[in-house]
């Protein structure tokens, strides 16, 4: 495969894995949850109603976007820059411990691992072929986000774009969902997209200084 192709396969990844489904609205109609994310769930706003879509991006934003999924990314894109397997692997089974993970563990498992796929005809990527081989032998989970971070590391976005670009393709996707059902207009959903948005983007300033040290996994506490 030359440089070129390559290229295309990264940003292929990188462009599926963002536009892919959150495994979160996956699955919210699945009684399969009901148990085991009983917790997390009975705290989810139900959409019913523009203020409850609001509510319940904001409720996405503060329970598992800032807290869990964008530090996890930070995490395995740094491992990937620094190339460090092992750390990526810890990572992965420390994230499959969270409790705020397990009402959509296996959608995010069945997309990271479709994402990791796609990435083996690269050449010279030993992390992603060690992750990949982790996986398959059920050494490690493949979590979407984690395979995410990596895409970004393969792909050379840079970190505040690539978590940027996550948070507000996820939240339309959220709201694109929603927005039939609740006869949205497109400037309706454009406001609610930046509404939500803007909290993360200010975290994001506040952190760019420090891009290259991630903070602690608060989820690894």
């Amino acid at each position: 495969m030359s440089q070129t192709e390559e290229l295309q396969v990264a940003q292929s990844a990188a462009e599926r894995l963002v536009g892919d489904l959150h495994p979160l609205a996956a699955c919210l109609a699945s009684p399969e949850i009901a148990e085991a994310g009983r917790g997390l769930l009975l705290r989810m706003p139900r959409v019913r109603d523009r203020a409850s879509l609001r509510a319940f991006l904001g409720w996405y934003r503060e329970e598992l976007l800032l807290p869990v999924e964008m530090p996890s990314i930070r995490h395995a894109w740094g491992h990937f820059a620094r190339y460090e397997p092992r750390e990526l692997i810890a990572l992965d089974l420390a994230l499959a411990r969270a409790p705020e993970i397990r009402p959509f563990a296996a959608a995010s498992r069945a997309v990271g691992r479709s994402q990791l796929r796609r990435l083996l005809p690269m050449r010279d990527q030993r992390l992603v072929q060690r992750y990949y081989r982790a996986v398959e032998s059920g050494r490690a989970n493949g979590w979407h986000v984690l395979v995410y971070g990596v895409v970004l590391g393969l792909f050379s976005l840079p970190l505040h774009q690539g978590t940027l670009t996550y948070a507000r393709q996820t939240m339309g996707g959220f709201i694109g969902r929603a927005a039939g059902p609740l006869r949205l207009r497109l400037a309706e959903c454009d406001a609610l997209l930046e509404e939500a948005s803007e909290p993360v983007a200010g975290t994001l300033r506040f952190e760019k200084r420090d891009a290259n040290q991630p903070p602690t996994l608060l989820i690894c506490r």
